[in-house]
């Protein structure tokens, strides 16, 4: 069990090393802080009634089909969650009252897996600093203490204004994932499941497999058997070990829609790493699009 603290996480002076990953006893600890904007990221079937029954005290809530997706009649084009236009997100942090000073955590229900870190990497992709993820989710919170309540938070009765911005971390297209699924200085990572990967079942999209070239790490490794991030030692050392040589400029991330990729990226960017390209269409764009499709392993 921890019984520290990072410090670091909580020095307003050192935003560009603060760490973006928090635990809950250090969420603890900074809810007191009026600058702090907490996040409840959840998704799922009847997630905004959920939200209205129990959430973390102090959070507000974002709707990745609604807030961090612009979904189009067909997943062909963009994939299952296609990125919004950054000043329609940037409309987002302005009714959450975010602003390029507050400091945001964003918590979900799923080890911070699916749509806190897409939250993560889309605020960070405007170039938000102060910016943490809860190790562990809403779960471990509770766990270690933290209030729930049933009461929405009040929101800002006069939005701000966030600056609008253009993404500012990289991503790529299908027509660039695939110009280097044929060469050998790429390397093209698959989040998902090593089943989905291999082609053995595929809930969600409509074809089964993976991108041609393409190596799976499944997000799920990026956990220990609690559901907390491996420390940021361990992560630089199986992702440093996984990509070689390669420059990160030449490494693309994806998953099954471009959410859960975000895991991975947060994952490298714990550990210090340089955030590699995500590939926000993802399986569910390339598999509809009549593309290649491989299935061994």
């Amino acid at each position: 069990m921890r019984t520290f603290v990072h410090l670091r996480s909580l020095n307003k002076k050192d935003k560009k090393n603060m760490t973006p990953i928090v635990y809950p006893d250090e969420l603890i600890l900074l809810a007191q802080n009026p600058e702090v904007v907490l996040v409840d990221a959840r998704t799922g079937p009847g997630v905004k009634e959920k939200y209205q029954n129990l959430h973390l005290q102090k959070a507000r809530f974002v709707d990745l089909e609604q807030d961090l997706s612009e979904k189009k009649a067909n997943a062909a084009e963009g994939g299952r969650h296609p990125l919004p236009q950054a000043e329609k997100f940037a409309g987002v942090l302005g009714q959450l009252g975010i602003t390029p000073e507050s400091h945001v955590v964003v918590y979900d229900d799923k080890n911070g897996a699916n749509a806190a870190a897409r939250f993560w990497w889309m605020l960070k992709a405007m170039g938000h600093e102060k910016l943490q993820v809860l190790n562990g989710g809403m779960e471990a919170a509770i766990a270690a203490g933290y209030p729930t309540t049933h009461t929405a938070e009040e929101l800002p009765t006069t939005p701000t204004t966030y600056p609008v911005q253009n993404w500012q971390l990289p991503t790529v297209n299908l027509s660039d994932v695939e110009k280097v699924t044929q060469r050998t200085d790429f390397i093209v990572i698959d989040v998902r499941e090593a089943e989905r990967y291999r082609g053995e079942k595929e809930p969600i999209d409509l074809v089964a497999g993976h991108i041609p070239g393409a190596v799976n790490i499944p997000f799920s490794t990026n956990l220990d058997q609690n559901g907390f991030y491996l420390p940021a030692d361990e992560l630089k050392t199986k992702y440093s070990e996984a990509l070689g040589n390669t420059d990160p400029s030449q490494v693309i991330v994806h998953c099954g829609s471009g959410v859960t990729a975000c895991h991975t990226l947060l994952a490298m960017a714990y550990a210090g790493l340089e955030i590699p390209s995500l590939y926000v269409g993802s399986w569910s764009e390339w598999s509809r699009n009549n593309k290649p499709i491989a299935t061994e392993v």
